[in-house]
């Protein structure tokens, strides 16, 4: 039976990816993420049911736009299988079954996935713009204390100063965010990141994100690494230079949160 539960949760996150999609897509640029209507940015043509089948569209139409016959990103294809894979992972990892379902595993699951994708559109976001959206950031929050508010009430968590003096924090970051972007109209990236910083330490614990760092610098160490060999191959060093050293720094962050998050939860429900 548990098996069947699985194939339901990945083909609800394959949904969840046909959506984050959209929502990288559009949210930089203030569009509805709701109420419009998908469409081809290409043609602009408003795409059918049949044009939004999470993997199989892209499949059966050769990765192609029906309409306009523009070749979709492969992306797109890949967002939809990899947020199935970890929808399923993440049940897997906190023993997610038919059998032993319970008001908390239930709650933590909701919760989780609800992480999960704030997590996965500002990392999307970022890869593409360089930049964390704010709202996507308060979503976030809002997920995350209202399963505080759950812990405190209903489980009686002990421990709930710690959420209060992060969310504290938190709420002084975004202040500071919001006054530098109306003095210098523009945002400042660094108080963003230490704010999805509060949001991650909040959920995934202080350990988690102790991990989160360590493998965020690992992997910047990479990039810089291949782009140093790659601009002493290159006959343009100067613009690998000036073009190809802006780290998408919360990209990797997510990425690695989310690693990290699924590998304590393995060793914690499996121990």
């Amino acid at each position: 039976m548990d098996y069947i539960l699985y194939i339901l949760l990945f083909c609800i996150g394959a949904l969840f990816g046909s959506f984050f999609s959209l929502a990288i897509y559009r949210i930089p640029l203030r569009q509805d993420i709701t109420h419009t209507r998908s469409y081809c940015p290409n043609c602009n043509h408003k795409l059918t049911f049949l044009d939004m089948i999470p993997i199989l569209s892209y499949t059966f139409l050769g990765g192609k736009c029906r309409y306009c016959k523009e070749k979709i990103r492969p992306r797109y294809l890949l967002l939809e299988v990899l947020t199935g894979l970890v929808f399923v992972l993440f049940a897997i990892s906190v023993k997610f079954s038919l059998f032993n379902l319970n008001a908390e595993t239930i709650v933590y699951f909701v919760v989780g996935t609800l992480y999960i994708a704030t997590i996965f559109i500002i990392a999307g976001i970022d890869k593409e713009k360089f930049e964390i959206e704010k709202p996507v950031l308060l979503f976030g929050f809002i997920c995350v204390a209202l399963y505080m508010m759950y812990l405190y009430v209903v489980e009686k968590d002990p421990s709930m100063y710690r959420y209060v003096i992060y969310l504290i924090l938190s709420c002084v970051l975004l202040l500071l965010s919001i006054v530098y972007l109306r003095k210098k109209g523009r945002d400042s990236y660094t108080i963003d990141i230490l704010v999805l910083s509060m949001l991650m330490i909040l959920y995934t614990y202080e350990t988690v994100y102790i991990y989160t760092v360590v493998v965020t610098l690992l992997a910047i160490f990479i990039q810089l690494l291949i782009q140093k060999l790659h601009s002493r191959k290159s006959k343009f060093v100067k613009k690998v230079k000036n073009e190809n050293y802006k780290i998408p720094i919360g990209f990797y962050m997510c990425t690695a949160n989310i690693i990290i998050l699924l590998a304590t939860n393995f060793a914690i429900f499996y121990r």
